[in-house]
């Protein structure tokens, strides 16, 4: 009974085929600034419909923690519009990643610093994080169960609590990552780089976060949870929890 009335509490949004998205959200998708290689994956990894869910207006301040290659750093410096601003957050511990294959960290998203004059970057440690001034939203996309690992070796209690001082009161921290199957415990991060739902929800309600929302837009029932997500054919296609914490106002 109490699971029950704790589920009737959450918001679940459901993705479909017919799906109209916002107009600044769509505008961000036909950005011609975006590489092919972005561009081809849309499909599978439904951006728009994401960005929608979690909210991303114009003038907001986004954070793109952890960003990889910028595919949501695009879609979220166009989406906010010159009034916005997109902080590219990188963690130290992916910095130590570049420095070892032969990278300037310092060089990330130089090209994309002069497309977009409202996209900054910052680097810190992940276990400090903390943002200039307050922001609107905080986003992570199939990263969350990255910082568990050992090649991150992040304090991630820490990480949730800066996070939420971070935002402003009513800010919005979304999680996307690939799914394991249910009670695969902790070790699934580092096994096959899926996060078990249950720990992230209670990791991140425990640094003050609500979870406001779910959606089902990523949810694939034909995957196999228990696969390693760098399988061939896996990557864009796994099942993935979307997640909507609110700081509460």
């Amino acid at each position: 009974m109490k699971r029950i009335l704790i589920a009737a509490l959450v918001s679940t949004v459901v993705g479909g085929a017919a799906y109209a998205a916002s107009a600044s959200n769509t505008a961000a998708l036909s950005n011609a600034a975006r590489p092919a290689t972005d561009t081809s994956r849309d499909e599978f990894r439904k951006p728009a419909e994401l960005m929608d869910f979690a909210g991303i207006k114009p003038g907001m301040t986004v954070v793109d923690l952890l960003p990889g290659g910028g595919y949501y750093t695009h879609l979220f410096a166009k989406a906010v519009g010159p009034q916005g601003k997109v902080i590219a957050y990188f963690g130290v511990q992916y910095d130590a990643r570049l420095t070892t294959a032969g990278k300037d960290p310092n060089n990330q998203f130089t090209d994309l610093k002069q497309l977009y004059p409202n996209l900054s970057v910052q680097h810190a440690p992940l276990a400090q994080f903390s943002t200039p001034q307050p922001v609107d939203l905080i986003w992570t996309s199939d990263n969350y169960h990255d910082t568990h690992n050992a090649s991150y070796a992040t304090d991630v209690a820490a990480m949730n609590k800066g996070i939420f001082a971070a935002l402003k009161p009513g800010g919005y921290f979304i999680v996307v990552d690939h799914r394991a199957v249910k009670g695969a415990g902790a070790g699934a991060t580092e096994a096959l780089h899926r996060q078990d739902e249950d720990i992230a929800k209670r990791e991140i309600e425990a640094a003050g976060f609500k979870l406001v929302a779910e959606s089902n837009i990523l949810t694939n029932a034909a995957d196999d949870d228990s696969k390693r997500v760098f399988e061939a054919g896996e990557h864009d296609h796994t099942d993935q929890m979307v997640l909507k914490f609110q700081k509460p106002l």
